[in-house]
């Protein structure tokens, strides 16, 4: 068939078909590579300020081992602070046997004690008990002043006073709900 067209003719066709290999070899083989080229060019801020971030990091690893060391110290000194055992039965007689102690160091008396039901503090398990505890005001701020300072972390979570005898308000009547922390025994693993 092409040896039936004219020279002129040839050339046209063959020009076309030379235009149609330029334009689909551009199309095909270069203009994919420049798509690449650009896409990895938008990507090259981003990366270098990752790398700049992870020298940085790299440069501060000293300050944050310390800071690791240091956390990892007040976390040891904390968890000294909770109550020992990793049940609530226990943790409760724990926290009923401290209170017992603080208010016979106070020289207030304990008229009743109960355990309430613990709950769930974030990580920590909170145990409670709520005691009726009698004496002089100044008994009572005493007693309050030794769970402040106890060596374990407790906290006043309720506090209710009454007078006992109208005839006599020397003596006071508080209940005191008193709570403890625990780790349980899911989040110690």
């Amino acid at each position: 068939m092409i040896a039936t067209l004219s020279r002129r003719e040839r050339l046209l066709v063959i020009a076309a078909v030379g235009v149609v290999a330029v334009v689909g070899g551009f199309t095909l083989a270069i203009q994919p590579i420049l798509e690449a080229n650009r896409a990895t060019a938008e990507l090259v801020p981003a990366r270098e300020q990752a790398l700049q971030q992870r020298r940085a990091l790299v440069l501060r690893r000293g300050a944050i081992a310390s800071d690791l060391e240091a956390t990892s110290r007040r976390l040891g000194t904390v968890s000294a602070r909770l109550l020992t055992s990793a049940t609530p039965a226990v943790a409760a007689s724990e926290l009923q046997k401290l209170a017992k102690d603080m208010t016979a160091q106070a020289r207030t008396e304990i008229r009743s004690e109960r355990i309430l039901e613990p709950k769930e503090r974030g990580e920590l398990l909170e145990v409670s008990i709520e005691i009726a505890v009698s004496g002089e005001i100044r008994q009572l701020v005493d007693l309050l002043g030794r769970v402040e300072a106890a060596p374990k972390l407790l906290s006043v979570q309720n506090l209710r006073v009454r007078v006992v005898s109208l005839a006599q308000p020397r003596d006071l009547l508080a209940t005191v709900t008193l709570s403890g922390f625990i780790l349980p025994a899911k989040a110690r693993t």
